[in-house]
């Protein structure tokens, strides 16, 4: 334990935009076919070095078929909560899940050259504790790292409906189960929320026989995939309201909140509209009553293709559908990132106004049609998919991949692993950084990023910003 905060835990979001800036990024590779163990990459970002863009440690599993996917920190400055009991910690382990093994991996970074297994958790201990499986998001809460969960128990997962669980933020024990009532929610994904007002919000993806070998065309023409987002009381563990965007709003994705807690709004992405294949994002707010509501605020249209351009699974549309798959909001609430992975497409849109996003910038880079090239004249496989940004707002990185089973039907045959950064210009506008370009080993595809120190999907903030 530490005798006084971590000082990469800051009270507000705009303090935490005038933080050093980041010198690593930690990025998750997975192994699409299980042939070798998955594995985290440190990658040099720090412009004035030598082996900028380089992946300069590596750190693979003991283990083989657990597809990384999502990660996050032990602590980030939730800590500073006044809620919290663990104000000394250090953001020092990265919990990483197989989302296929239901294993889970502690990695000690806190001297990320020398980055290393801290402890092992088996998907046995998960099932025992929860009856969950298929973990997916980590959020480090004030008391707690909170996992949220794509299955329930059983060998396919559909023995009860998934959720979130809390592991303790010292021992990494798994404590159990969160929800006390949850209402309506059968299906997870992504969660995050607003400590000082004390509501958590989360979103729904499928259930693992819908994600796992690829998608189902028939439950996503069906409708049967998430479309509804959920409100919870925090400490009460309890769902207080329910908002189904649509039935045809299929696969409601990433939740973001604004980072100033007296902000009381935030996005959701989703992934694909199937009365007419636009993706889109949906602002959903508070109101003065207590209660939320949800808006579609931004519509990304497909764009007609040729059947012979198109995959098997996309022939019969005569189109190439956007495919928002991630979503993430600057430090300063001010541009949202929407990664149009069928599209290849990064767009930044303007969200001073959430009500009325405007776009203010766009990257063109891969994409099932368009198969446009990185700058530096390389191919980039697949399209945009996981995106971070930099404290400061003015970096934003992305990988290729979304899952593999997807990439496989939407991108039939291996494309290989990419990261790249753009350039933020001072009033929005996106511009590649042509001498980054990162080289993952054969083999071996790249998903989400973490920065030294936190980024912009990381850390909850406690106190408004002024």
């Amino acid at each position: 334990m530490n005798l006084r905060p971590d000082p990469t835990f800051y009270p507000t979001a705009k303090i935490a935009m005038e933080a050093p800036v980041e010198t690593v990024a930690f990025t998750l590779m997975l192994s699409p076919d299980g042939s070798q163990p998955d594995g985290l990459a440190v990658v040099d970002v720090d412009p004035t070095s030598d082996t900028y863009g380089d992946i300069v440690h590596s750190l693979f599993m003991p283990n083989k078929g657990d597809e990384f996917h999502h990660f996050g920190w032990n602590a980030c400055s939730s800590a500073l909560s006044p809620l919290t009991g663990h104000a000394f910690l250090e953001r020092r382990y990265l919990i990483i899940p197989g989302i296929r093994s239901s294993r889970i991996y502690i990695i000690d970074v806190k001297e990320p050259l020398k980055a290393k297994i801290h402890k092992i958790i088996e998907p046995e201990e998960l099932f025992e504790k929860t009856g969950y499986s298929r973990p997916h998001t980590i959020h480090c809460g004030p008391e707690g790292i909170y996992v949220s969960t794509l299955g329930g128990g059983g060998e396919d997962g559909t023995d009860g409906p998934p959720g979130i669980f809390i592991m303790d933020c010292e021992t990494f024990d798994i404590l159990g189960r969160y929800e006390m009532d949850r209402g309506i929610q059968d299906k997870h994904y992504d969660f995050w929320w607003n400590l000082p007002r004390d509501y958590m919000v989360s979103s729904e993806w499928g259930l693992p026989p819908q994600f796992e070998n690829g998608i189902v065309p028939e439950d996503l023409l069906s409708n049967k995939y998430g479309h509804t987002i959920h409100f919870w009381d925090l400490r009460a563990r309890k769902n207080i309201q329910s908002i189904d965007l649509g039935e045809n709003h299929q696969m409601a994705l990433e939740i973001r909140p604004a980072h100033d807690p007296a902000k009381e709004y935030g996005f959701c992405g989703v992934v694909v509209d199937t009365t007419n294949l636009q993706g889109a994002i949906f602002t959903w707010w508070r109101k003065e009553d207590g209660t939320f509501e949800a808006k579609k605020t931004i519509t990304i249209d497909p764009v007609p293709a040729d059947a012979d351009d198109l995959p098997e699974l996309l022939k019969g549309f005569g189109a190439c559908p956007p495919l928002v798959t991630d979503i993430d909001l600057s430090l300063d609430d001010r541009f949202l990132y929407v990664a149009c992975w069928g599209l290849g497409e990064m767009h930044q849109y303007d969200v001073s106004d959430p009500m009325n996003p405007k776009l203010a910038g766009k990257v063109d880079l891969g994409g099932i049609v368009k198969k446009t090239k990185h700058p530096n004249g390389k191919d980039f496989g697949y399209g945009p998919q996981m995106v971070e940004i930099s404290r400061d707002g003015k970096r934003v990185y992305w990988t290729n991949s979304l899952y593999s089973t997807w990439d496989d039907q939407f991108y039939p045959g291996e494309r290989g692993a990419a990261m790249v950064c753009a350039d933020v210009g001072k009033d929005g506008g996106l511009t590649l950084n042509k001498d980054f370009w990162v080289e993952f080993p054969e083999g071996y595809r790249s998903h989400q990023i973490r920065l030294e120190g936190g980024d912009c999907s990381t850390d909850s903030f406690c106190y408004p910003s002024v």
